[in-house]
């Protein structure tokens, strides 16, 4: 049973904006969000007055003083006035949160059509003051000095993953490969350059060890970006055909580490289930999937938590081709959050965008020739919130 059988409804994204992503020394979190939500406004064919609901998906955790930036949409237009407007803060998964909140508000019958913008400017922040920032999102670094700050979480895990089953630095460099290949298609992308297997998988003073096994190439970069999208319950006209949101999921894992398995992201694959769930359809099915590969050993446990491969055998997808962009499942053919850029309000916003682009035909260079049906996965922390979407062209 599909989410438009369980509702009687439909959630269509109807029209969206994107801006690149980067050090975008030019631009203020109100010029992004002002972008983004006019571009997406336009592109829907609808008046900003035609807006029922605002959510904006943003961290912040300190990086920026101005911690209040709900408002910040109303910019776009005077037709904005009075119009409700919240934000969502999940950690890393923020934007697929108010994506979600947005599409509860359709669901619920209190909007028809809402407006979803994910933002974040980070690169104007000090390194210890973004570290300081994101490990605020961890029950027990949350607060305390850290060298490695987020990197030295995912290391962990990725220790306790070659524990368990084996050596991981070879796959994790093939991944990264992969991304940075995919980046350079996408015109908003921070990172558009090709390194090379042999470069992601080798220690070297321009590819230095961040923390034990994971290097640079391993790791997502610090960026600015936004970008947003438009929900309605019936087609509005825009440049291009309408997508629909066919499931969603979303699960939480326990904060404290000693309460969870470091390898099995349980949480994650129970986000996985209900939303492949509601959709009524299995992996199969689907034609490619935007994933949160914060660190490429996210994207390796992500093929297991999906249910790509069985838990330990994440290789097999990489090393059997299933995840390249002419593969059975291509997995973030935008380059990912390790390519593309991870502006951490930003991110789950994006990829619903840019899942849109591909199921309309409009994605260019980074276009897949069938394209009908792919899932977008968002995730805050190390597996705590954890949001899944499945995305079908209508």
């Amino acid at each position: 049973m599909s989410l438009r059988e369980q509702f009687g409804k439909d959630v269509l994204l109807t029209g969206w904006g994107h801006s690149r992503f980067g050090k975008l020394t030019d631009e203020t979190l109100e010029s992004l969000i002002v972008q983004v939500a006019t571009e997406a406004i336009g592109n829907a064919g609808i008046e900003p007055g035609q807006i029922d609901e605002i959510y904006l998906g943003q961290f912040n955790s300190g990086m920026m003083a101005l911690a209040f930036p709900s408002s910040l949409a109303l910019q776009v237009s005077e037709q904005l006035a009075n119009v409700p407007s919240t934000r969502v803060e999940n950690a890393c998964a923020s934007g697929s949160a108010a994506f979600q909140q947005g599409t509860k508000s359709l669901l619920a019958g209190t909007a028809r059509t809402v407006l979803v913008i994910g933002a974040e400017k980070m690169t104007h922040a000090g390194a210890d003051v973004v570290g300081a920032a994101l490990l605020g999102a961890d029950y027990d670094m949350a607060g305390k000095a850290s060298s490695t700050g987020f990197t030295g979480l995912f290391a962990e895990v990725a220790k306790h993953y070659e524990k368990r089953y084996g050596p991981v630095s070879d796959v994790l460099g093939t991944i990264a490969a992969k991304n940075h290949r995919n980046g350079v298609d996408n015109p908003y992308a921070q990172l558009r350059k090709d390194l090379g297997e042999e470069f992601c998988r080798t220690v070297s003073d321009k590819n230095p060890m961040v923390a034990d096994p994971l290097r640079r190439t391993d790791c997502s970069p610090v960026s600015d970006g936004a970008a947003a999208v438009v929900l309605s319950v019936a087609p509005t006209g825009g440049a291009t055909a309408p997508v629909r949101l066919a499931g969603f999921g979303h699960a939480n894992d326990f904060f404290p580490t000693e309460r969870r398995d470091p390898t099995a992201f349980n949480a994650t694959r129970a986000s996985w289930q209900r939303a492949l769930g509601m959709a009524g359809v299995g992996l199969e099915e689907l034609d490619f999937a935007e994933v949160h590969d914060c660190f490429t050993i996210a994207e390796l446990l992500m093929y297991e938590a999906m249910g790509l491969t069985e838990p330990g055998q994440g290789a097999r997808a990489v090393e059997e081709g299933w995840v390249f962009k002419d593969g059975k499942l291509p997995i973030n053919v935008s380059g990912g959050l390790k390519a593309k850029g991870h502006p951490v309000g930003a991110t789950g916003v994006s990829q619903h965008v840019i899942a849109a682009m591909q199921l309309t035909g409009t994605a260019g260079g980074m276009q897949l020739p069938t394209a009908r049906r792919a899932a977008v996965q968002n995730m805050g922390g190390v597996g705590i919130a954890n949001y899944v979407s499945v995305l079908e062209a209508v």
